[in-house]
């Protein structure tokens, strides 16, 4: 199996919204004026009110009471307006997924809270948003393998009882691939820039390219402290065991992160992840 090809087979069913993928190019151009992205925006209800619901979250930052698209992108800025709008849609984008291998809501409870953990990872603030997306969008090829594979993702769950780890070679000797690689493909088709798919297509490997070290491990720490507070799992996954990987305390060493500043990120991901998941879902 190709992830390439089987990520631009599905890439028709699971595309974002025309308002979004107009959005992403016009910020690719690199020459997008701010009425440009409102026009686009305003011709999508849906995408206006969550974008404004952002832009009025605490989460976020922003204070005051932001009414209208100018002011929310004013606000918000063109990179981050990407990922804000990109958050804002990907939820509802996958449908038709197996009810039976996984729980949406529980699905992506734990995506978010990925993205609030490297969020709140990174030391740095002018990505913090890119980090969010990352870790919101680390796990979609997995949907994609629920979705047209559900017999042998099936058995891929089986081995959630071991590890994340397990998993993904359970994946690499029933598919040839991981579900980061193809989420990965996924993302490329969408357009997103190779900060973000480099991230997803190497978080089981953070150390694999130099480039990307810093921020695939912040992704790959944020998704094992994901699954401690909010584990993926239904009817077909039992929980792995309780204990720390050899993988991840290498990661945070890389990382320089602490018990106390695990803790800490713990503490404070609990609580946003409440209102995030209430704006996005």
């Amino acid at each position: 199996m190709d992830p390439s090809a089987i990520a631009a087979n599905v890439s028709s069913i699971f595309s974002l919204p025309e308002a979004v993928s107009r959005v992403n190019e016009l910020i690719d151009s690199g020459n997008a004026s701010s009425i440009e992205l409102e026009q686009v925006i305003s011709s999508d209800p849906a995408l206006t009110a969550k974008l404004l619901k952002f832009a009025n979250s605490s989460y976020f930052g922003f204070s005051g009471k932001v009414a209208t698209v100018p002011k929310a992108i004013s606000i918000v800025g063109h990179k981050e307006l990407r990922n804000l709008v990109i958050a804002a849609s990907v939820t509802s984008t996958f449908k038709g997924i197996p009810a039976e291998l996984v729980d949406m809501d529980i699905f992506w409870n734990h995506s978010i809270t990925c993205g609030v953990t490297a969020r709140l990872l990174t030391t740095n603030v002018n990505s913090r948003e890119r980090f969010f997306s990352a870790g919101l969008l680390h796990g979609v090829g997995r949907l994609i393998l629920f979705s047209q594979y559900p017999k042998e993702s099936a058995e891929v769950l089986g081995h959630f009882h071991q590890s994340e780890d397990a998993v993904a070679q359970a994946e690499r000797n029933i598919f040839g691939f991981t579900h980061a690689q193809l989420g990965a493909e996924l993302l490329k088709q969408w357009k997103l820039p190779p900060d973000i798919w480099k991230v997803v297509e190497n978080q089981f490997d953070p150390m694999k390219e130099k480039e990307y070290q810093y921020d695939a491990s912040t992704l790959s720490a944020a998704i094992n402290i994901a699954n401690y507070i909010q584990p993926c799992i239904n009817k077909l996954q039992q929980p792995a065991e309780d204990k720390i990987s050899e993988s991840a305390i290498k990661t945070w060493d890389f990382l320089g992160l602490t018990a106390e500043i695990i803790e800490s990120v713990v503490t404070v991901a609990r609580l946003q992840v409440i209102e995030v998941y209430n704006a996005i879902r």
